[in-house]
């Protein structure tokens, strides 16, 4: 159990059980909010005014709304069951609501208070009757107009009453349908009072220098707030908070990282690395040398390399990872290469073996004299084959070890690991990377890569604990990439023409991938390779076989097939004994065939920016020219799909489709919700924030050096936060 120092930290990590009781507490665990102090930083998401009028043109159904109103008219009707109805209005616009009266004298009591010209707070769920926009008994309060609460249809709202009262601020909260915003409020209210006086979790020099305000003002105004611009200053405190613990962790993690010991790699010039280099059959880009220079001056050094490789599609960064790792076997060491797939961990292993040549055909006759060996593993591979891997692994023979997570498991045993390779880097976490780490004498170096651009606040903001190197020049030889969007509405004649297209590229003797974002046609909608209503896999071969590419020969490759069968499939792509290869996602990264030149993308609109790119980029890896037809037909109000398709139609630069991504979507999304786990972003915009994320940052480092922190009560508990934010799945993309 932690041992907090100062009684405001005690305080805000106390669990909410014991202040709200069991049921309530269950109900606020579906929020995300488990203790005190993540109650007081749930923050209202609007404010209402109580004299400032909602505008009811506005209104979407189903959206749960809180809107200041006149009553226009109302009227009492009588029958089966008594209802009271009465017409809001903002001065141009409409809204009826229904009141349900189980009791007469409720329907009088209800119709004296809407009466014509009072003015109110409705909160309720938008909804449709006879083509009207209405809310169904909804809650509601009357308001003077000075905006103070002269009656109020339920007990339940006196804290709005309070709130009025206090400040003429209504605060929102982001709720549910068993936890309403004024039972927040209330127990916001509750606990308040025992967490102002007990001072600030920051001190005073860091307040003084971040220019927010002291925490007890801070949680004032965000939840009693006199005006919308005091409500803002006490959320900046709140957004400084996050910034500042994020930065404070990963100041941490650095510090701890660097005062880890690694054997020192340096780079000979005598060795396979030299061997490798005379024999490339192409020239290095200026990116890939001036990135493999910072990554040979990190192995040279007596502490652990950490660095993230962000690279273009194809712009080369699995021969900067091979450089690294063959200059790692030249010093006695290992290497290992992590990937996420069985797909793409073959795809490395060939990759590498055939850019080594007899430098990977270690113990073999004819191989040259240093030459290493190139093993595979994976959780495919027979019993016998896996046991000769894990043999040479751990005589240390296998000098380059290329596998899938079953590179964790226990009875893998290196002989000497230097270097672990992570690919996609956001597919493994930080048990997953610790347990490999775990296998090494001494701590490795660590080298991890995504073909995924992130964009630079992002980078800052996650991967702050991690050197950060760019590879954006793509290698000679990449052929452009034309990108169409077809919307099957308007255009449908140019659907034929896509298969046309893909019969004539057939017939010149080139390839096509067609992509579909489901597997089957039947299931639910819970991800891109399932859902009804997209297009399938499964279903669209046969009607293109039987259809308009008759004749060609067509192959298959989903998630969900065996191994074998999808491996056969993608071998036979690969060696052009398919023309067309059908397929979800799952060839999204790692597959190299130069030959293919057309791919036709299925319902476009329903995939990100970054992926549409990473699929983009299996096309045009060869000598022709590479054409990408996006097809859709997204909704005329789904405007960021339009935005979405238009940005790939626009630009082949995935560093610039990268932030063109992050400004359309929001953060949570980007970030995703195990990269954020309990120390979640939910103020912090890191696109708009990055000057405030830097000040944390170097705030930040300057509490890590102070060796004085230990005597800081309050400093002490900053950092053992940070411990245990280090230790999370949120800094490393689980």
């Amino acid at each position: 159990m932690v041992k907090w120092r100062t009684g405001i930290q005690r305080e805000l990590h106390r669990g909410l059980r014991d202040v709200v009781g069991g049921k309530t507490a269950e109900h606020f665990a579906k929020l995300g909010i488990a203790t005190v102090g993540d109650l007081v930083r749930h923050t209202p998401r609007r404010y209402l005014p109580g004299t400032e009028m909602s505008d009811l043109g506005d209104l979407r159904v189903g959206e749960d709304v809180a809107l200041v109103a006149e009553v226009h008219r109302t009227e009492v009707k009588y029958g089966a069951r008594t209802r009271v109805e009465s017409i809001l209005t903002d001065g141009d616009n409409f809204l009826r609501i229904t009141l349900f009266a189980p009791k007469p004298h409720l329907a009088t009591w209800w119709s004296g208070l809407l009466v014509k010209g009072s003015r109110g707070i409705f909160i309720g769920k938008v909804g449709v009757f006879n083509n009207e926009f209405q809310l169904t008994h909804p809650d509601f309060v009357i308001l003077d107009s000075a905006g103070q609460v002269t009656a109020k249809k339920s007990e339940v709202q006196k804290h709005m009453e309070r709130a009025v009262q206090r400040s003429t601020m209504v605060g929102l909260y982001p709720a549910t349908a068993k936890l309403p915003t004024w039972t927040i409020a209330e127990s916001i209210r509750l606990v308040l009072p025992t967490v102002t006086p007990l001072g600030d979790t920051l001190p005073d020099w860091v307040v003084q220098e971040a220019g927010v305000l002291p925490l007890d003002k801070a949680l004032t105004e965000v939840h009693e707030p006199v005006d919308k611009a005091d409500a803002a200053k006490g959320i900046e405190r709140l957004r400084f908070d996050e910034a500042f613990g994020m930065q404070l962790a990963m100041a941490y993690r650095r510090a701890e990282l660097e005062g880890q010991a690694a054997t020192p790699r340096p780079r000979r010039d005598d060795g396979l690395l030299a061997a490798f280099d005379q024999r490339l059959p192409f020239t290095l880009t200026d990116g890939q040398q001036q990135v493999g220079e910072q990554v040979f001056e990190d192995l040279a050094r007596e502490h652990p390399m950490h660095r993230l490789l962000q690279g273009e599609v194809g712009s080369g960064k699995t021969i900067v990872a091979l450089r690294a790792m063959l200059a790692v076997v030249d010093m006695g060491g290992q290497a290992v290469l992590l990937a996420p797939t069985e797909v793409l961990a073959k795809q490395h292993h060939a990759t590498i073996t055939k850019l080594l040549g007899d430098l990977g055909a270690g113990q073999q006759l004819g191989a040259h004299p240093d030459a290493t060996t190139v093993s595979l593993l994976t959780g495919a591979l027979s019993a016998s084959a896996r046991r000769d891997v894990l043999l040479n692994i751990e005589r240390g023979e296998a000098g380059i070890v290329v596998g899938t997570h079953a590179l964790l498991s226990d009875p893998v045993r290196f002989h000497d690991l230097g270097l672990v390779v992570i690919d996609e880097q956001h597919r493994f976490g930080v048990e997953q990377r610790a347990a490999l780490a775990a296998k090494a004498q001494r701590q490795p170096h660590t080298l991890v890569m995504t073909a995924t651009p992130i964009p630079r606040s992002i980078a800052m903001t996650v991967f702050g604990d991690l050197a950060v190197s760019e590879l954006r020049e793509l290698p000679a030889g990449r052929s452009p990439v034309q990108t169409v969007h077809v919307d099957t509405r308007t255009q449908p004649t140019w659907v034929q023409r896509a298969w046309e297209r893909i019969r004539e590229e057939v017939a010149g003797g080139r390839q096509a991938f067609i992509v579909c974002p489901a597997i089957t046609g039947k299931q639910t909608d819970a991800d891109l390779e399932e859902g009804e209503g997209l297009t399938a896999v499964t279903e669209l071969l046969p009607e293109l076989q039987a259809g308009p590419l008759s004749g060609l020969r067509l192959g298959m490759v989903h998630g969900k097939q065996p191994v074998a069968e999808r491996d056969a499939a993608m071998a036979d792509f690969a060696a052009g004994r398919t023309d067309v290869l059908v397929a979800t996602t799952v060839i999204e990264v790692g597959v190299d065939v130069p030959n293919a030149t057309v791919m036709v993308v299925m319902d476009a609109d329903r995939f990100g920016i970054s992926q549409l790119h990473q699929l983009r980029g299996r096309i045009g890896r060869g000598q022709h020219p590479g054409l990408c037809l996006l097809l859709a037909a997204p909704a005329d109000d789904n405007f960021t799909a339009v935005e979405r398709l238009d940005a790939l139609v626009a630009s082949t630069d995935g560093f610039a489709l990268a932030e063109r991504d992050l400004q359309l979507r929001r953060e949570g999304d980007v970030l995703g919700a195990a990269q954020s786990g309990q120390s979640s972003l939910k103020l912090l915009r890191v696109l708009t924030d990055a000057a405030m994320i830097q000040q944390a940052k170097l705030l930040a480092e300057r509490v890590i050096a102070d060796e004085r922190a230990g005597d800081d009560p309050r400093l002490a508990d900053l950092v053992t936060a940070a411990e245990l934010v280090a230790a999370g799945d949120w800094l490393e993309k689980s």
